[in-house]
């Protein structure tokens, strides 16, 4: 079995522990100062216990029938900075939806009657079979839409459109690297990743879409995956008018400065950013007017390419962190 394999057969024996509740040997899981960056309020923590005690266990006792759903699981060695070292060590990224039923509140959220569908993505850096880093966000403000709360404007894109991917499967539990024509699948989904992120995103004029080039990363039916607030874009033009524009007016200065995880397996590609966009908001943003605030956006994404261009981007945003940037507290109405 080789490394990328063995670090998703932890995590997948993690999960299984976490989800029926069988905590009393976690630690063994992870390095002694594993470090724990989830979405606000909640943010960083260091150790298990401490995830435990301010995350895991008060989500999962909110709860009471309770399954897990993976639509995305890939593996690899992280080749994330704009130099390309590729040093970033080895990891795993997941999502897909925890659904059950609140009993009690969590973050202020309310126990209501209805099942609720909870988006999570998940990025874990592994070294010697140890969890040294995890990057990780549950969908806040799609959560509370769910149940009626609307801690933002209703999106410009569908609602709740959150699948797993099309007509493939995302969950990679046999390697998807060895061999030629794999490794070089691989190879080349990594290329294109890197090139939208460094090459694409970053080329804006803040004078016209087209000075960035999406076309040439995006295949012209791309499904994109917004976060609630944001919404489901399903098709190219979707993408520029009901997100790309917006966003631009808003932070037109935006750039990607470096990510902590970037890795492929076959046709997928995972990255993760604590910080990795740094924008000023210059614009109003989906009804919040601009304060002139600088900050970083924290962010996951996952995408699959097809043939030369991505079909499908799983986004996540960690809103709640970056309107309390902007100057706004979107969790105030839960108090």
């Amino acid at each position: 079995m080789n490394i990328p394999q063995s670090n998703k057969e932890l995590v997948l024996r993690l999960w299984r522990d976490l989800d029926a509740a069988n905590t009393a040997e976690i630690a063994r899981y992870f390095a002694p100062n594993f470090h724990w960056m989830g979405m606000a309020p909640i943010h960083g923590l260091t150790g298990s216990e401490a995830y435990l005690a301010e995350f895991w266990n008060p989500f999962r006792k909110s709860f009471g029938a309770f399954w897990r759903e993976t639509h995305i699981l890939i593996a690899g060695l992280s080749n994330a900075t704009p130099e390309g070292q590729g040093d970033e060590g080895q990891w795993v990224g997941a999502t897909g939806y925890f659904i059950g039923t609140q009993t009690s509140p969590f973050l202020g959220i309310p126990a209501r009657a209805e099942q609720v569908r909870i988006r999570w993505g998940e990025f874990l850096k592994v070294e010697a079979g140890q969890i040294v880093d995890v990057q990780f966000q549950l969908d806040l403000v799609d959560w509370c839409e769910q149940l009626g709360i609307n801690l933002l404007p209703k999106p410009r894109g569908a609602s709740h459109v959150f699948p797993a991917p099309t007509a493939v499967n995302g969950v990679l539990t046999e390697t998807a690297s060895a061999g030629t024509e794999a490794r070089e699948a691989t190879a080349k989904s990594l290329a294109l990743g890197r090139a939208l992120i460094y090459d694409g995103l970053n080329e804006f004029d803040q004078e016209g879409l087209e000075s960035m080039g999406m076309r040439a990363f995006f295949h012209e039916n791309l499904k994109w995956y917004g976060p609630g607030g944001i919404g489901a874009c399903l098709s190219m033009r979707e993408f520029e008018e009901l997100h790309q524009e917006p966003w631009l007016i808003a932070f037109p200065d935006r750039k990607v400065r470096g990510l902590e995880s970037l890795f492929a397996e076959g046709n997928f590609v995972a990255g993760s950013g604590v910080a990795g966009v740094i924008a000023c908001q210059s614009g109003p943003y989906l009804g919040h007017p601009a304060k002139g605030a600088q900050f970083g956006i924290s962010g996951l994404d996952f995408w699959l390419r097809t043939g030369d261009k991505f079909t499908e981007n799983w986004v996540f945003v960690d809103m709640i962190k970056m309107f309390a940037d902007m100057g706004y507290d979107l969790l105030a109405r839960l108090r």
